[in-house]
């Protein structure tokens, strides 16, 4: 039989796209913190000297959007001529901000419900801030509910950014990115780790190694003793002689960041979520306040898959939900177990429906994502702009709660065991 093959990718704070994306929530962060009720839209634009950024904004924040932006930049590691080409001292900073459309915020802010006086309930005063589809997924191949390949990927690359910031690899620059591919067997559970790969920018002259082959023999060395064992320590009986790294392979990583590539908000929309393992809607998350339903809504079906997981109900979960621009009420609301459901899908639905609540505004309020920032000292939202905005045991994320475990079994009969 032919080997089940699947790969997700991450990549680390310093690769340009997410670089972008924590400039974003950053000035998220900043609107929220001083004014809750900020509307936000904000992209970035990384490139060789120069950050853009743009957008829609509402707030009585007052932002310094030049000194969020260099502030990001310099705590992400481009700071200083050895930084690896960008620099958060000398960049150019140019914003291109304008208010939210008027059209936009009259369907947002009074929502087609009450429009039209078919209710009085609070929660069908805000409207969707889009129209769109969003999925959530979890399932049980890891102790957070994620798969595996995905996981691994982010704790790879989030190892790889703490070993150059506690100077443990001192030579190591910001950017960098990693790879791992699982092998599956017939009852579709990991069985092995088949491929692992990192690549990650460095200095030029790594104690007196300047030849290329020596460079990369001598990364490799360090990348499997301080970064890949650490995290895959636990998973040794993963790991066999048939394990295939991949380290640097390009040879030379010397030149990253913005100075390499140029980076864009949004562009990284698997590695954020569910590393291609589970369907994507399209919609990125940074930059976004919570009335945008591409960020809120992906957050709770992430939270109602989760619970149905740890549950017992099923072994994989995704759920799709969608909505209209300026409708409070969500258009659709659909779950798929892949066949692992301890009851039909439709069923659980139906008792989907009835636990959860996904109205715009009753996502914010159980969440109470618009003062998160307040209350964790100006910065959320950025947190959760590299290395995934799920499976996070680093972050008290409201949306991985399990709290609607027993309510979900209870509404099922109670007759489910809780996943470990």
């Amino acid at each position: 039989m032919a080997k089940k093959l699947f790969t997700s990718e991450s990549v680390t704070e310093g690769h340009p796209d997410k670089l972008c994306d924590q400039v974003s929530d950053a000035v998220l962060d900043a609107a929220l913190a001083e004014d809750p009720t900020s509307r936000v839209a904000c992209e970035t634009y990384a490139t060789t000297g120069l950050v853009v950024i743009g957008g829609e904004i509402t707030s009585n924040a007052k932002l310094d959007y030049d000194s969020i932006a260099r502030k990001t930049i310099e705590e992400i590691g481009y700071a200083g001529p050895d930084s690896g080409g960008f620099d958060a001292h000398t960049c150019g900073v140019l914003v291109c901000v304008k208010g939210q459309s008027p059209d936009i915020d009259q369907g947002v802010s009074k929502a087609k419900e009450h429009r039209d006086e078919a209710s009085k309930d609070e929660a069908d005063k805000l409207g969707a801030g889009d129209q769109g589809l969003m999925f959530g997924f979890a399932c049980d191949e890891t102790p957070e509910l994620m798969p595996l390949p995905i996981s691994l990927a982010q704790k790879l690359a989030l190892k790889l950014s703490q070993v150059r910031k506690q100077g443990i690899l001192s030579y190591l620059r910001p950017d960098g990115k990693t790879q791992v591919t699982v092998e599956y067997d017939e009852n579709n559970l990991p069985k092995r780790i088949d491929t692992l790969v990192i690549s990650t920018q460095h200095a030029a002259n790594i104690k007196g190694k300047t030849d290329n082959l020596d460079l990369q023999k001598f990364i490799e060395s360090d990348m499997k003793e301080f970064v890949i064992k650490p995290v895959v320590e636990q998973l040794g009986h993963l790991i066999d002689k048939e394990t295939k790294y991949f380290i640097n392979p390009s040879g030379r990583f010397v030149i990253g960041g913005p100075q390499g590539d140029a980076g864009l908000t949004g562009r990284k929309i698997i590695v954020d979520t569910y590393g291609g393992y589970a369907r994507h809607g399209g919609g990125a998350f940074s930059g976004k306040d919570p009335t945008k339903v591409d960020r809120s809504a992906c957050y709770a079906a992430r939270y109602i898959a989760k619970n149905v997981v740890a549950s017992g109900l099923a072994k994989h979960c995704e759920v799709q939900v969608s909505y209209a621009i300026g409708v409070a009420k969500p258009i659709s609301v659909s779950v798929s177990t892949f066949g692992t459901g301890k009851i039909k899908d439709s069923a659980l639905g139906d008792i989907i429906n009835q636990v959860f609540d996904l109205r715009p505004l009753a996502i914010i309020q159980k969440f109470n994502m618009k003062n998160l920032p307040k209350l964790n000292k100006g910065i959320f939202y950025r947190n959760t702009a590299a290395y995934g905005h799920f499976g996070r045991p680093d972050l008290k994320l409201p949306w991985e709660e399990l709290d609607k475990v027993k309510e979900l079994q209870k509404a099922a009969n109670g007759s489910f065991v809780a996943a470990k």
